[in-house]
């Protein structure tokens, strides 16, 4: 008989103490392997926290493997990027360079002005707001992203450039 296959969304644990974090993967080891079912230990991740900095030294395992921890391999989840430095700082420059990036695309592919609008309008625009909800970006950041935005919708509307950006956006 070929054996079942179940599936299993994602799962987090979160304990406060290293000896009750084995436990509980023990457990959970134990139990997956009686549904004959397995961890994706290349989509798992380990984060251990002491002092609030984070613990290089402290490893999990599963099915005698180890579980990759977050500074070997930073994890996506929900939109947030996790990685040993547990700082936003980065997440920043990264969505800066994503809005720079994109308004560049979006000049270089040829349309009409209002149509590049639109582009901004409903498609970058939606995909810079994630990262602006998810991660504390310092205002001078945004900014940034948003002369960037003016500069390009300046351009593609042809405004003249003494008109202020509260008569442009009013």
């Amino acid at each position: 008989m070929p054996p079942l296959r179940a599936f299993m969304d994602d799962t987090t644990i979160t304990c406060s103490k290293e000896d009750e974090t084995r436990r509980m993967l023990t457990r959970l080891d134990y139990f997956m392997s009686w549904c004959r079912m397995e961890f994706k230990l290349k989509k798992s991740r380990s984060l251990s926290i002491r002092r609030g900095k984070v613990d290089e030294a402290t490893t999990f395992t599963v099915s005698e493997q180890q579980i990759p921890t977050v500074s070997q391999e930073p994890v996506k989840s929900i939109g947030r990027r996790y990685d040993s430095s547990m700082k936003d700082t980065r997440r920043g420059a990264e969505t800066l360079e994503l809005a720079s990036e994109s308004l560049l695309a979006i000049n270089k592919c040829g349309l009409q002005g209002k149509f590049e609008i639109w582009c901004l309008q409903f498609m970058l625009i939606p995909k810079l707001l994630w990262p602006l909800l998810v991660y504390d970006i310092c205002s001078s950041t945004v900014e940034a992203i948003e002369a960037k935005i003016n500069k390009y919708t300046r351009k593609w509307l042809g405004v003249p450039p003494g008109l202020s950006d509260v008569a442009m956006y009013c």
